[in-house]
């Protein structure tokens, strides 16, 4: 017997990638569950599933930098903080370094982060926390449909009590923006250009490189253009350095609400004879509306 729940959930994620980067991502995921029937003559009850499983892979992937274990561009290493680890992602153009609680982190071994990589981990985890009657689990992962223009983009919140917090997670997000409340597609593919796969980084958050805590790999692979970014939260201290080449620093927390309004304020700047609308999404199904 099968069970299938689609649409189960939607993991915001970011990941390293090789060839480009720190990619965030947000992957809408669908379960297929193979078993007996059990005492009440179900494979699993419905809610066990979007409750119990979703809070599985929530936990695993969900709001964390997954790491490809198998690269040979990465090192993982403890920090001297307690509870704490550094990453060193030592790519040519896009080297990033990082310190974060090991919690803002998920290692896969695979040589590379994809679809089928993060399956068969998530498929491996949950294995192992079902009840015996279930034999088998199929997840699917998939991004949402975008007709329009959409970027990828990374960042953290220092100010959010959750995951949020941790400073390289990310989403895939649509981007829909009016001018004098006429769709303009120029604007909307200039904006996921802009984005595309960038760090999003506050203002408040930028540090001097003296104030940085980073392995000493890291410290001695800098390059003049990496940017420093540190700040506290509740799960511990976060610190970055990124390169300008994949990075833009706002003038605001980077909340869909601000960076709504970040662009509108950019467009308004760019021509302030003309009004526009920004509705800017934050993954799947959820986003913020500015004007200017």
């Amino acid at each position: 017997m099968q069970l299938f729940v689609n649409d189960l959930t939607v993991i915001d994620f970011s990941y390293l990638c090789e060839s480009r980067g720190v990619v965030g991502e947000s992957w809408i995921v669908d379960v297929l569950l193979s078993g007996d029937l059990n005492a009440e003559s179900m494979v699993l009850d419905f809610g066990i599933v979007k409750k119990q499983i979703k809070a599985i892979i929530d936990e695993s992937v969900d709001h964390k930098l997954v790491l490809p274990g198998e690269s040979k561009q990465l090192s993982i290493s403890k920090s001297p903080r307690s509870g704490h680890l550094y990453v060193d992602f030592n790519l040519t153009d896009n080297a990033m370094f990082l310190q974060s609680p090991a919690q803002a982190f998920a290692v896969i071994d695979t040589p590379k982060i994809d679809e089928e990589s993060v399956t068969r981990y998530l498929e491996g985890v949950i294995k192992q926390q079902l009840p015996e009657n279930v034999q088998g689990i199929q997840l699917t992962l998939r991004a949402e449909h975008i007709d329009g223009d959409y970027y990828h983009y990374t960042h953290g919140l220092k100010k959010h009590d959750g995951n949020c917090q941790r400073i390289a997670h990310g989403h895939r997000s649509k981007i829909t923006i009016f001018q004098d409340g006429q769709h303009s597609k120029d604007l909307e593919q200039y904006w996921s250009q802009r984005w595309h796969d960038i760090y999003l980084a506050s203002d408040s958050d930028q540090v001097a490189v003296e104030q940085i805590e980073l392995s000493d790999f890291a410290k001695q692979n800098l390059r003049p253009d990496h940017q420093y970014f540190c700040y506290y939260a509740p799960q511990g201290r976060f610190d970055i350095a990124v390169r300008k080449g994949t990075l833009e620093i706002v003038d605001c927390d980077s909340t869909v609400e601000l960076l709504a309004d970040y662009i509108a304020r950019q467009l308004k700047q760019q021509a302030p004879e003309h009004s526009f609308k920004v509705v800017a999404y934050e993954g799947v199904g959820k986003g913020a509306i500015a004007s200017a």
